[in-house]
């Protein structure tokens, strides 16, 4: 056994860091946290100073059992877990639950895994900090406080199986106010004039009329003056400027780069970033900070020189604006300067190049910039039209990269290089419109605008953002929007040769696509939460709690008293909002049934969004129907509400089956039989007929005919939420881009059951790890159960994949000798 014992929170790390040191270090992954909160009972003693109760999860008592006996032959235990609070407190749960001896136990922290920083670090350990330790149980216990108290009063007051976060409710909150400001918008219109020009040398250019009309008269009247008017430039102003690089990456920037130019999901982000940093090839990816080391500064210094010469280089040292920077370590750049295209998977190399360009360009020269402004005049009217130009005089760092924009801080660009001219120059137009524009409401959250938005708040830290962002979507609060828009017409008119003609044009508008929409359930589970919980749901009291918590970590804050402070006024918050809030369904009442004179309401019903005909207390039963998956409680019409009453539509019968219509929660169908057939993008239930439904119906039979036998077993295909698949003995097997999904041969379809088998083979394995049960392949084929030094070897025709626990554990059993056996 090694004298030393590193354990880190990774399996892919522990690989790494394996390489850079010698035989005497033995390098294990705990698999991140091995004890946690319970998950079924609060697990926090509120009358004793909110203790927490600790577990160690039935998944995670192998590895414990593993990292104790590990340990207690080790001569030095190494924690080297993250170097923020999680990681910290890891590193405290770790030492507790294996009961380390604190003479033989070291903390250890690194950003970057390199062997000059492994190296560095075994030669500066140091004790846990209880600061991060208690930092982070305050956030853990705070959270389960609010998540395990706000819940119940949902599932009493709204609908079962709700729960609420503090964090993330204010994130829904941001979300559905910002499509109330949307819904209260009323677009306003105005004409905008621009104009292309033409010098007498015959060069042209564009520019624009400061003012806008109001209306289409004005706007005509205005370009029945320029008809025959003389123009000519009456200033001209040029002005030298420079461009300075962005910072390098922070968590958050990090985040919102990688959405604006990769499209990155901010967890794909954090995913891809994990692996990087678990390679050794960039530094850790959960930081506040925006330093680089003195080393990498000279690195950096020295690969600008090297690729683009010394005038490009300008060292600069960055300071951080976030007042509640969480840690002091660097921002996240690449561990070698020098490796700019590392051989990686498509996504991490996207990636890195992103985290290396944005690096470099950090230390490097401004850009030096010309920008022209011109005016031009006529002596038909007072108002003037103005371009504006701008020549890059030395690139500097946009030699390597320029910093995205979000779509509201996009300004209209500049119209570029300008022709040669001087003030008195005659001009002539070419044409002039004045083209009819609304203003834009406010534009939806994506999900790199929203972490923008709540680190501007001071709400959430680098480790939060991204797990934050997920949960409220997998809460079904908030979904990405799917609509293309509508069609929106406008009026441009045209003045060319002296004479005006008009255009109708048209616009998409109300696009959601990507973006952050709150849901029918997000939206009042907020409404409620915001009426009853104000406090709970404020930014500013959010990020004070944040703030608190940074406090803590630096010592100068009790975790016991911030926590009692804030239960003091919520616990008994929590007990009046059970006993006396009023339930809330999101009831709109639409009008009356025609039919039957009975209320016509929208709400939300236990199995979602619903419109009822009728109410509860009156004798006859109420009539329900499900709101469509594109449809809200908000803005559904009582005309779009009454329709949802045709469904589901009896079509005629095919094959001695019915057929009808209707729509799921995966949209709009054809049910035959006991089959289901979903329609066309475009389609509708409402308007399908017989002829069209059986037409998919044949569609779908044809598809759904076997395209070949394998183990006297039919193989089907199809395509389904996750792409194509083909079906095999009840498994569903996903088939990549790697094979042509129209034309599989039986070479292909064998090669992807035999992986599925594998790999739910592996599966089995690590499911009965707490049972100290695996499952091995032998070199010949056959498959052997094994627990200890028992082994029990299965036939050739047995499929493993298929054997349960319980099989596993009889045929164990059998193999065991007997007492007697033994005896003899």
């Amino acid at each position: 056994m090694a004298k030393n014992l590193v354990i880190v929170e990774s399996p892919a790390k522990a690989k790494t860091i394996e390489k850079f040191l010698g035989k005497d270090f033995k390098v294990e992954s705990s698999f991140g946290h091995i004890a946690d909160l319970p998950s079924k009972e609060l697990g926090v003693d509120v009358e004793n100073d909110f203790k927490p109760k600790y577990i160690v999860d039935q998944e995670k008592k192998p590895v414990v059992k593993k990292l104790k006996d590990l340990a207690k032959k080790a001569e030095t235990i190494w924690l080297a877990s993250d170097e923020d609070r999680e990681g910290e407190a890891i590193s405290w749960h770790l030492a507790e639950t294996l009961n380390l001896d604190r003479s033989r136990t070291k903390r250890i922290v690194f950003n970057s895994i390199t062997k000059s920083a492994i190296q560095k670090a075994i030669e500066n350990p140091r004790e846990i900090n209880y600061n991060l330790v208690n930092a982070q149980q305050a956030r853990r216990v705070l959270d389960r406080l609010v998540g395990y108290e706000l819940s119940p009063v949902l599932w009493k007051k709204i609908k079962p199986g709700l729960s609420a976060g503090r964090v993330q409710s204010v994130a829904v909150r941001l979300i559905v106010e910002r499509e109330r400001e949307i819904d209260a918008f009323n677009p306003e219109a105005s004409y905008k004039v621009v104009a292309e020009f033409k010098t007498e040398n015959g060069s042209v250019f564009g520019a624009k009329l400061l003012k806008n009309f109001e209306t289409k008269d004005e706007a005509l009247a205005f370009l029945n003056k320029n008809a025959g008017a003389v123009f000519s430039v009456s200033a001209l102003d040029k002005k030298l400027a420079k461009k300075s690089p962005a910072a390098p990456f922070t968590t958050s920037t990090l985040q919102q780069e990688a959405s604006r130019k990769l499209y990155f999901s901010v967890a794909r982000t954090m995913q891809v970033a994990q692996r990087l940093y678990e390679a050794g090839l960039i530094t850790y990816m959960r930081t506040d900070s925006v330093n680089l080391s003195g080393e990498a500064i000279g690195a950096a210094k020295d690969t600008i020189i090297k690729n683009y010469g010394e005038k490009y280089s300008k060292v600069r040292n960055y300071k951080g604006k976030s007042k509640g920077a969480q840690e002091a370590h660097e921002a996240i750049r690449p561990t070698d300067m020098n490796l700019q295209s590392p051989s990686l998977e498509r996504d991490q190399a996207k990636l890195y190049e992103l985290i290396w360009k944005r690096t470099l360009a950090s230390q490097m020269s401004d850009a030096e910039l010309e920008r022209t402004n011109v005016k031009i005049k006529t002596n038909s009217y007072q108002e003037q039209f103005t371009a504006n130009g701008e020549v890059i005089k030395f690139d500097g760092f946009l030699k390597v990269y320029l910093e995205g924009k979000d779509e509201e801080d996009i300004a209209e660009e500049q119209e570029g290089l300008l022709p040669a001219m001087k003030i008195g120059d005659h001009l002539n137009y070419n044409y002039i419109t004045a083209t009819e524009r609304f203003t834009r409401p406010p534009y939806r959250y994506t999900e790199a605008t929203l972490v923008k938005k709540l680190e501007e708040l001071g709400i959430g830290r680098p480790s939060t953002y991204a797990p934050t962002i997920s949960t409220i979507q997998n809460r079904g609060y908030v979904e990405k929007g799917s609509i293309e828009g509508e069609e929106r017409k406008y009026s441009q008119l045209i003045l060319e040769s002296d004479k005006i003609e008009e255009k109708s044009l048209s616009e998409l508008i109300g696009s959601d696509k990507g973006k952050l929409v709150p849901t029918d359930i997000g939206i009042i589970v907020n409404d409620f939460l915001v009426d009853n919980f104000a406090h709970i749901l404020d930014y500013n009291f959010t990020a004070k709690v944040e703030e608190d918590f940074d406090e803590i970590a630096e010592g100068r804050e009790d975790w016991q008293k911030v926590l009692k402070d804030f239960y003091e006024d919520f616990h008994p918050q929590v007990l009046d909002v059970e006993e006396n809030a009023l339930r809330a369904s999101g009831e709109r009442v639409l009008g009356t049934d025609p039919k039957s004179g009975r209320q016509v309401a929208v709400r939300l019903g236990r199995f979602g969004p619903m419109v009822q005909i009728g109410t509860v207390e009156e004798e006859d039963k109420p009539l329900f129907a499900s709101l469509l998956p594109e449809q809200s409680l908000n803005t559904i019409t009582y005309e779009e509400a009454m329709e949802l009453f045709q469904l589901p539509r009896k079509l005629g019968v095919f094959e001695g089956e019915e057929v009808e219509a209707n729509v799921g929660r995966f949209g709009p169908y054809v049910r035959y039989g006991k089959k289901f057939v979903s329609l066309d993008k475009g389609e509708s239930a409402f308007d399908v007929d017989l002829e069209r439904a059986i037409e998919l119906i044949r569609e779908k039979q044809k598809a759904d005919a076997p395209i070949a036998v394998y183990e006297n077993k039919d193989v089907i295909k199809g395509k389904g939420r996750f792409g194509p698949f083909i079906k095999w003995d009840g498994m569903f097997i996903n088939v990549n881009k790697k094979y042509d999904f129209d034309n599989l041969t039986q070479a292909d379809i064998v090669e992807l059951i035999e992986a599925k088998k594998q790999k739910e083979a592996e599966k089995l394995v690590r499911e009965w790890a707490d049972e100290g049960i695996r499952i091995e392949k032998a070199r010949w084929g056959r498959h052997s159960i094994i627990k200890g030094k028992m082994k029990v070897e299965l036939s050739k025709d047995v499929d493993a994949a298929k054997i349960s626990l319980e099989d596993a554990q009889a045929l164990l059993e059998k193999k065991k000798p007997s007492k007697k056996t033994k005896k003899t």
